[in-house]
This record gives C-alpha cells, sequence and structure tokens, in this order.
C-alpha cells in the first residue's frame, strides 16, 4: 500500500467498522446509537466479520477484497438506502421514528456505506495498473542504467590483480 489514498479509504473502512460495531452492540444491549439500528441484527454481525477479512484482502492490494466488501455493502445497504428514500418520498417518517430509528441518520450511514465500497473498488482497480509495472526510486537507478553498466564492465574489463 504506497498510495495515500488506499491508506485514507482503509482507515474510513475500519471507522466505518467500528461505528456499525458500536451500532450493533447497542442494539443487541436494547438501545440505539444516537438513534441508528442495524437493519437486520444478525446479517449485521455476520457483516462485521465478512467486512474485517475484506480490510485485510484491500490492504493487501487483492481486488477480490473490494469486490467482497463491495456486493456484501451493496446488498445489505442498498435496500436500506431505498427503502429509506422511498419511506421519505411516501411521507411515512413518523411510522419509523416510533420503531426507534432515526430515518435521516439511517438513510446517511446508508449511502455512505454505498460510497465507500465503491471507492475502494474503484481505488483497487485504478491502481492495479501501477501494480503491475511498479517504478521504484531506490533500485531502478541501478537496474535501469544501461550507460552505468556499460561503464562498470569497461572498468572490470582493465583491472588485472594479481592472484598468490
Amino acid at each position: 500500500m504506497k498510495n495515500f489514498s488506499t491508506w485514507m479509504l482503509v482507515i474510513f473502512m475500519a471507522m466505518f467498522w467500528v461505528l456499525r460495531v458500536i451500532v450493533a452492540v447497542s442494539y443487541e444491549l436494547g438501545g440505539s446509537f444516537a438513534g441508528i439500528v442495524p437493519y437486520n441484527s444478525t446479517l449485521e454481525i455476520v457483516l462485521l466479520f465478512v467486512v474485517l477479512l475484506c480490510m485485510i484482502l484491500v490492504v493487501k492490494r487483492k481486488v477480490i477484497g473490494g469486490l467482497i466488501y463491495l456486493i456484501a455493502y451493496g446488498m445489505y445497504f442498498g435496500t436500506s438506502a431505498v427503502n429509506g428514500i422511498m419511506t421519505i418520498v411516501n411521507g411515512n417518517i413518523d411510522l419509523v421514528a416510533s420503531a426507534g430509528g432515526s430515518t435521516y441518520l439511517n438513510l446517511l450511514l446508508s449511502i455512505v456505506g454505498l460510497i465507500l465500497p465503491i471507492a475502494v473498488v474503484l481505488d483497487l482497480l485504478l491502481d492495479k495498473n501501477r501494480k503491475l509495472n511498479p517504478k521504484d526510486k531506490k533500485t531502478d537507478w541501478f537496474y535501469t542504467n544501461e550507460a552505468y553498466d556499460r561503464k562498470l564492465d569497461d572498468r572490470a574489463d582493465k583491472n588485472n590483480y594479481r592472484t598468490l
């Protein structure tokens, strides 16, 4: 992980994961964290472990980790975002608010839960080309400098050391 963008996305992934852990734990303890409730508590807990595995794969620059992350969060937060938008459009906000959750905050987190995996997959796909042809300034001067090799070869041919 040499890119700043990758580090930032992994940090945002971790922060969002910690937020989802807090939401899941507070819901299991019988409350809600600032009005945020999980849509499906069992699926939320399973998703937390899947995302933890995906974070490790994203750090290792594996595209499959980003794709699993996108599919998992897309299925979980995609339906929730559509349901939240339809609830707001239809004007049924009072029904959801009486159930213990904040519609707008849950919708905002659903949208963040959709944007973050898309950004991770795009970062992995755009950086994949750079991984195939890496440029390392510390070693490329030696391996790609033909003039240095010729100069070294000419000097090596002129040395006549005696051996005992």
